[in-house]
């Protein structure tokens, strides 16, 4: 007996009203025997009790109440697969079902997708297709203790990264370029004022660099991503810190430490456009966007939770705490930031927050914005509790936190807790010592012998049409 037949035979009761049928099924191929699935939720009278999952015409899965993603695996390479889901309830009644979708897992020679994590004075490289196995590991300069940031330009073949002091009591800081593929270091610059974690515009042509949240001033440096000097400045706020640049390349997005709002500015000119706030405490602490440039999630500190802000009015939308039993008295002994880490999932369902004192990552149900506010729907208890201090940094070590999504959607990378977490089971499938030790990481795609794509360290969205 089928699956469906199964569950439909055991069910009893005297409703008659199946559930909405499901919209929105994307199939997206992220390994040569993975596909993974996503769609959005159905609704019922009474309630939704699952859904029924088809591969090219047959019941493959039956999954939970609340799941909207399922992972396919054990396919063959080069193959074509086509889906289609429907919902049920527990009554048995089944919606129709969603349109379908098809992918196509690559030849097993295809993608790599690696993840690369920084503790200090080392890159170590990850391989997510191989149970995250590491591959190799990089030595940095035994001045790179303190890593504030990486940013990858897949055209140029060349990974940057930061370290040093933040400014201020801290000092100044450098800029290393490493050649991928040929695997050496091309250059190093230091600067005087700091360094923090920046980004690179998609075109691998520039960098805007933060001259670090210590410092008094308010200056995010644009350097030539080929000679790593200044050609700009602009003022984006009080305590330069974290830095995204939209998928497009046309807008960079600067999170002050001590200034209340998260600044935009154009990169053609280099000239603020826009001030998204006031937000909470006075303060941006790590913060993501959408791929479309509609919406902010931003994390602030001695708060439990994130903000949800329009970018196209400025204003925010939402104050989302996190719901109990997860207790947090704002100024209690630790870092400041206790949400500090946020990641959108590359379809842009869910957002995925740090809880630092209880040693849980929350998930939130976004699909609803902006006309409804998130949902809390799972509290994941990470393997190791995010106390104490990093080794080997000098500065800023305590344990706080860093979320980044993989860009396809499987894994979360929780930094100082080491865990990686698989989105559809929602449970911890490693745990990376060197990720237990560092908040900069991010994701690079090989193929062929060479970089294809990159993340951020910012789990950001990548829904654009």
């Amino acid at each position: 007996m089928s699956l469906y037949a199964t569950y439909a035979a055991e069910a009893t009761g005297t409703d008659t009203t199946p559930p909405t049928q499901p919209q929105g099924l994307a199939a997206t191929a992220v390994s040569p025997t993975q596909i993974n699935l996503s769609w959005s939720a159905s609704s019922d009278a009474v309630g939704v009790a699952g859904y029924t999952i088809r591969r090219n015409g047959s019941v493959i899965a039956n999954t939970g109440t609340t799941a909207t993603s399922y992972s396919d695996t054990g396919l063959s390479p080069a193959t074509t697969y086509t889906y289609t889901v429907d919902a049920y309830d527990a009554a048995g009644n089944h919606s129709a079902q969603s349109a379908s979708a098809s992918a196509t897992t690559p030849s097993s020679t295809g993608v790599q997708h690696d993840e690369y994590v920084f503790p200090s004075n080392a890159i170590d490289v990850y391989d997510m297709d191989n149970g995250q196995k590491l591959i190799k590991t990089i030595p940095l300069p035994a001045a790179a203790t303190d890593v504030r940031g990486a940013a990858a330009a897949p055209g140029s073949h060349i990974l940057y990264v930061s370290y040093g002091g933040d400014g201020g009591s801290n000092g100044g800081g450098t800029l290393l370029a490493y050649d991928l593929v040929g695997e050496r270091t091309l250059w190093t610059r230091t600067y005087s004022e700091g360094i923090d974690s920046m980004a690179v515009t998609p075109n691998g042509n520039t960098i805007y660099m933060p001259i670090g949240e210590a410092s008094s001033a308010s200056t995010w440096n644009v350097l030539d991503a080929a000679t790593g000097n200044i050609s700009a400045t602009i003022a984006g706020g009080q305590g330069p810190h974290n830095t995204i640049v939209s998928l497009n390349g046309q807008h960079v997005y600067m999170g002050p430490r001590n200034a209340s709002y998260l600044t935009v500015a154009d990169t053609a000119t280099n000239q603020i456009v826009k001030q998204i706030g006031p937000l909470l405490n006075g303060g941006v602490r790590p913060f993501t966007i959408n791929g479309r440039e509609t919406l902010a999630f931003t994390t602030a500190t001695g708060y439990l939770g994130f903000q949800v802000s329009s970018i196209t009015t400025g204003q925010v939308l939402y104050t989302v705490p996190v719901s109990d039993p997860f207790p947090y008295t704002p100024g209690q002994p630790g870092p400041s930031s206790p949400s500090h880490g946020i990641s959108l999932s590359p379809d842009e369902k869910e957002v995925w927050v740090i809880d630092q004192p209880n040693s849980y990552v929350h998930v939130f149900d976004v699909t609803g914005l902006p006309s409804s506010p998130p949902k809390q729907i799972a509290d994941i208890k990470l393997s190791r509790t995010m106390s104490g201090s990093q080794v080997g940094c000098t500065y800023d070590c305590l344990r706080e936190g860093w979320l980044q999504h993989s860009l396809d959607g499987r894994f979360v990378y929780v930094g100082d807790s080491g865990d990686v977490i698989d989105t559809t089971t929602r449970q911890s499938v490693a745990n990376l010592e060197p990720l237990y030790n560092s908040r900069v990481y991010l994701e690079i795609d090989w193929s062929g012998g060479a970089p294809i794509a990159t993340s951020t360290r910012s789990g950001v969205g990548y829904v654009t049409g």
